[in-house]
């Protein structure tokens, strides 16, 4: 089995966002402790990450070191935030069924 994870955030808590968040899923992908990672903005973070340039960055470089990060439509749209998520480069798509399957295949998931 390939070696997955996906980590869903949502916390609003920017201390956390940094010093976890971001942190552990960039260093994921580039010490090759995973080979594929996912971060996957839902609910109360993306409110946070379109609100934060300092977090804009640190998405960029995740993006760059090859996670790929991506949102849930549906909270973008609650939120009026789905067009600030996509200028940042994070795909946003209803994410409902993408979390189900994951969560069925078996592959590791880290909740924040």
């Amino acid at each position: 089995m390939q070696e997955r994870l996906l980590v869903l955030w949502t916390s609003g808590d920017r201390t956390v966002a940094m010093n976890m968040v971001c942190m552990y899923t960039l260093n994921s992908k580039i010490r090759g402790w995973w080979q594929e990672v996912t971060l996957l903005i839902w609910g109360a973070s993306g409110d946070l990450l379109v609100n934060d340039p300092e977090l804009k960055k640190k998405i960029a470089e995740m993006r760059s070191a090859g996670v790929e990060v991506i949102a849930c439509k549906r909270c973008a749209e609650n939120m009026g935030i789905v067009e600030k998520l996509e200028e940042t480069g994070v795909k946003v798509f209803y994410t409902g069924e993408f979390l189900t399957e994951w969560l069925k295949s078996g592959s590791r998931l880290l909740t924040i």
